[in-house]
């Protein structure tokens, strides 16, 4: 199955396996959009790990089956590929190590961690090539909003999905991908006002982001209430 967010299906002809996919065409939507609604897990249940990648990620020096035996020997339950060095890089986290095979922590700009267990710094990995084992993407399956469609904002909350997050979500060095940084998503949307197309999506995936965050943390305060726990960071009164 291929899912299109960008409207070119015919272009795929070329590649005799396309003939014989089930293509999904569906415009100005992303991956997040696609997996909520195809890839429940009970339908990709028979799958050891999910792999929920960008589409202009180089796999040159990457290998699915030794990735995974990495993933299984080191008991990573989210994880990613190191990404190459200073390309097209956001996150410390996720920047390949040359001289080991996996890493769970690492350092990030002062201030960015309160604390050295938690997103960014360790229990984190970005949306942008994350592989998943089949009961943690049960978890993440739900956590993916119906109504926000590109995803900002899960990657810092993947860590609610596995415990110890920290030992469980981790970047595999030794099989690294190259983030190629092709902006097709941004070109998308609409100018506006003078602004470019790619600052009005960038705009949404930043108002998701806040959206997300207020609707995770409610249902973390409903939660707790519900069982009569008082919720972290909470002062009772």
């Amino acid at each position: 199955m291929l899912f299109h967010y960008d409207g070119r299906t015919t272009e795929w002809d070329e590649f005799e396996w396309s003939k014989r996919a089930i293509h999904v065409s569906v415009r100005k939507q992303t991956k997040w959009w696609y997996a909520k609604r195809f890839l429940h897990p009970d339908v990709v249940a028979r799958y050891d790990y999910i792999f929920i990648w960008d589409e202009d990620l180089g796999v040159e020096h990457f290998n699915a089956e030794k990735y995974i035996e990495l993933v299984r020997k080191h008991g990573l339950e989210i994880s990613q590929p190191g990404l190459q060095p200073d390309k097209g890089l956001t996150w410390q986290m996720t920047k390949r190590r040359g001289d080991q095979e996996v890493h769970k922590v690492t350092e990030e700009r002062p201030g960015w961690c309160t604390d050295p267990h938690l997103p960014p710094c360790a229990a984190f990995v970005e949306i942008m090539a994350t592989v998943f084992s089949r009961n943690a993407w049960r978890c993440v399956w739900h956590m993916i909003q119906n109504d926000l469609v590109h995803g900002w904002g899960l990657d810092f909350a993947l860590r609610k999905c596995v415990e110890p997050a920290h030992e469980k979500i981790g970047v595999v060095d030794a099989q690294w991908i190259v983030h190629q940084a092709v902006p097709s998503l941004g070109n998308q949307g609409k100018s506006d006002n003078g602004r470019a197309p790619w600052e009005g999506v960038r705009a949404r995936c930043r108002k998701e982001w806040g959206i997300f965050q207020t609707r995770l943390a409610d249902a973390e305060k409903a939660y707790y209430l519900e069982r009569g726990i008082t919720p972290p960071n909470s002062t009772v009164v």
